[in-house]
């Protein structure tokens, strides 16, 4: 009884936090429509569903006995009933800390919190009490606060007439993710049996074939033994074949040999049919049930994109910056599994057009634009397999210089190949690790890593990332990606003996290239193509294989494809192209997580295991064999006499002071510490160092003005510099720029790898 008891329990706590996460959800939503609105009667309209959605919550909290949740639903329910009497007036504090609370509510359910990237400090106690007191008229100052009435010089705002009866909604099930990636498994498995009943068809069909050409052998040697027979009759039609037998006795053998031939035939004929019959139907019903599973696992675009509202407004608000988040196409649906897998690009993206994209008001007027900015999502089919998403904004552009200093500072490129770069190519540039335009590393950019990773995970499940922009008028990313990670077609090609898959996306065609035609330009290796000059490379050179002699088909060809990937075309030479069919995705594991060249695995119906080519990688590893672009060195380490890079620690607190320096010891470098601006500008002229790490607050001399000190030292003007502060208004970042520091830390968001990363980065 007690183990069903919990079982129950269990149950219950399962449909609650499912329940309670679509709940917070829509409050979220409904506070930023609360917030954008101006129409007295949609604001009545919102805030009754505030007021309906919290009570809910508050009544499923108590059935699991979540005190916490239950007593800040209480709470805000509170909130929005004064709201809806006209008791308290709607402002931006009212709505910063309604949308704290609700954060507090992610924070509360397991798991929701990593899903919205909720960050509160929050205390629960003082968040309901604030509450409380902006229910019964009481700012945060303590003052009672002016009803609408009396700010608005209008009457509270009414409760919205009833209207008619919405449209019922779909009806829908709700099922574990679990189950139907179970079912999902299972349908993929069924399209590997598919692929082998057609093999075992093709068998019986070779065995049938082998037969007849026996049965025809068969035939002859009767022919031939009846002419022996007419030959041999004057001897008593008698003939020695390993004894003494008649050809009567001999063509009664055969006579029989043919019925058992001829019954044989018969079977494999109706094997065959069979065979082929149940391959029909096999697949009939292979297509069906991996196409519902496909279905089921299919989700709007939409569904990705609830949390970015509020993503977008906390970074504008964080940066005193207006934005609006704009959705365009959110209705078409795709496999779960690659939202699962947009997310953190999106992310990425996200953040990075608030942060560069995006321009102070004061600044957008001065440039003639609207002081509120636009970063949106556009979605769109392009065709059965694909979609494309495009992530705008209408901020300043990317400047293509400023990411050709960048990348020739990372070494990524020297100065004369960044010189020869088109403006689209420099472009290009931005998704290389360690390439950033940002002037300061922060805890939302600059590091360089942002759009690497984008490009890395998108390319992982076979899509590609590009990019454009106009300088003063906005930047947009474009992703390409499957409908689905399940199957694709695939061009199937041997290279020295092995066996690999080319997805069919990125070939444009199979070509035959003529030895005689292969040319030399600049050092490297290039044929015309329909008319135009591409570049020529060989998948056993670039995927690194024990390189042969080239074989060609005895007219002096070599057969290829013609791969198109980051806006480029190049043409592969491979020993042979086999064929064209569809193929089951598999992953590598965590073990193989990332191997250069490879995108995953399949098997085909023979059994054989083949790894399926990453076609962009292809191309990168093709130029950089060629010359075209240089692997990004290694970081250069600045060491001291005994070999480790030396850093001067400035922090006033000892507790903070004793905690950086024990991270950074056992990383491996050399700490020094300083007391505070005086102290350490004392050590920096009797000592060298490769980096400073500085807190900000400090007395005699805080770390924004023993940044600007070390700056106008010409012995030290390039001396890196870390600010970790608690101060994390956008003016303090910004004066962190205007010092000169190389990178500024927020104590509140502070974690140890994003400090001993901006290290790395800066030495």
């Amino acid at each position: 009884m007690r183990q069903k008891n919990n079982d129950f329990q269990k149950k219950l706590i399962d449909t609650f936090r499912i329940e309670a996460t679509e709940r917070v959800g829509r409050l979220t939503n409904d506070l930023l429509r609360l917030e954008k609105s101006a129409d007295p009667a949609e604001q009545a309209k919102i805030v009754e569903s505030l007021f309906r959605e919290t009570h809910s919550l508050k009544g499923a909290a108590r059935a699991v006995s979540s005190s916490e949740i239950e007593r800040l639903c209480q709470s805000l329910e509170n909130v929005f009933s004064s709201l809806k009497q006209g008791q308290t007036a709607k402002t931006a504090d009212l709505i910063d800390i309604l949308h704290r609370a609700v954060d507090r509510l992610g924070l509360l359910l397991p798991g929701y919190a990593l899903q919205r990237e909720i960050n509160t400090t929050d205390d629960l106690s003082t968040l309901a009490q604030r509450l409380e007191d902006l229910s019964s008229g009481v700012s945060e100052s303590g003052s009672r606060a002016a009803s609408p009435a009396a700010t608005q010089g209008q009457p509270p705002h009414p409760r919205p007439p009833a209207s008619a009866s919405p449209p019922k909604p779909p009806e829908t099930v709700r099922i574990a993710t679990e189950k139907l990636d179970l079912l999902m498994r299972q349908a993929e498995q069924l399209l590997s049996m598919k692929l082998a009943g057609v093999q075992r068809s093709t068998d019986l069909q070779s065995i049938l074939e082998e037969l007849r050409s026996w049965k025809n052998i068969w035939a002859d040697t009767a022919g031939q033994l009846r002419g022996l027979q007419h030959s041999t009759e004057q001897n008593g039609g008698r003939i020695r074949v390993g004894g003494n037998v008649s050809f009567q006795e001999v063509l009664d053998r055969m006579a029989a040999s043919d019925l058992a031939m001829n019954k044989l035939e018969e079977s494999l004929v109706s094997a065959v049919s069979s065979s082929f019959s149940d391959h029909r139907l096999l697949s009939s019903m292979v297509d069906s049930l991996l196409e519902n599973a496909k279905q089921a696992l299919m989700f709007p675009f939409s569904s990705l994109l609830d949390p970015f509202p509020k993503l977008v407004r906390d970074l504008a608000r964080d940066q005193n910056k207006e934005v609006d988040f704009a959705v365009q196409g959110g209705d078409i649906e795709i496999d779960r599994r690659v939202l699962e897998a947009l997310k953190d690009p999106l992310i990425h993206l996200i953040r990075n057009c608030v942060d560069h994209g995006m321009g102070l008001p004061d600044e957008r007027r001065r440039k003639g634009k609207p002081p509120r900015g636009t970063i949106g999502v556009s979605v769109s089919q392009k065709d059965g397999s694909k979609i494309e998403i495009a992530v705008f904004d209408d901020g300043g552009g990317i400047d293509p210089a400023a990411v050709r200093s960048a990348a020739v500072r990372s070494g990524i490129v020297t100065e004369s190949e960044a010189g020869a770069l088109t403006d689209s190519e420099a472009l290009g540039l931005i998704f290389e690790s360690g390439v950033s335009t940002s002037p300061i590393i922060t805890d939302v950019s600059g590091r360089g890593l942002g759009l690497a990773i984008v490009r890395e995970r998108v390319e992982g499940f076979g899509g590609s990332v590009s990019v454009d922009s106009q300088p003063g008028r906005g930047s947009t990313f474009f992703l390409r990606v499957p409908l689905t990670m399940a199957t694709y077609r695939a061009v199937l090609i041997s290279v020295q003996e092995c066996i690999f898959a080319v997805p069919s996306a990125s070939v444009e065609r199979v070509v035959n290239v003529h030895k005689r035609d292969i040319r030399t330009l600049e050092n490297r290796e290039a044929v015309t193509i329909d008319g135009e000059i591409l570049s020529l490379a060989r998948f056993d050179e670039v995927l690194g294989l024990v390189q042969r002699p080239e074989t060609d088909d005895g007219e002096g060809r070599f057969p290829g494809l013609v791969l198109n990937a980051l806006n480029k075309r190049l043409v592969f030479l491979a020993d042979a192209v086999l064929k064209e069919q569809e193929i089951l995705v598999k992953g590598l594991g965590p073990q193989l997580a990332r191997v250069r060249n490879i995108g995953g695995a399949t098997v085909l119906p023979s059994g054989k295991v083949v790894p399926i080519l990453n076609v962009p990688d292809l191309i990168r590893s093709a130029v950089r064999l060629a010359g075209g672009v240089r692997p990004a060195p290694r970081v250069q380490e600045m060491r001291d006499a005994r070999g480790e890079v030396s850093v001067l620690v400035v922090e006033d607190s000892i507790t903070a002071r004793t905690l950086v320096k024990s991270i950074l010891t056992a990383a491996g470098y050399a700490v020094t510490t300083a007391t505070d601006g005086v102290d350490a500008l004392t050590r920096l002229r009797t000592s060298e160092f490769d980096i400073v790490i500085s807190d900000v607050d400090m007395p005699r001399l805080n770390g924004f003005d023993l940044t600007a000190k070390i700056r106008s030292d010409k012995r030290l003007s390039e001396l890196p510099i870390i600010l970790v502060t608690a101060l994390e208004s956008r003016e303090d970042r910004e004066r962190g720029i205007e010092a000169g520091a190389n990178a500024y830390i927020v104590k509140s968001s502070f974690d140890q790898s994003n400090l001993l990363e901006a290290i790395k980065r800066l030495v």
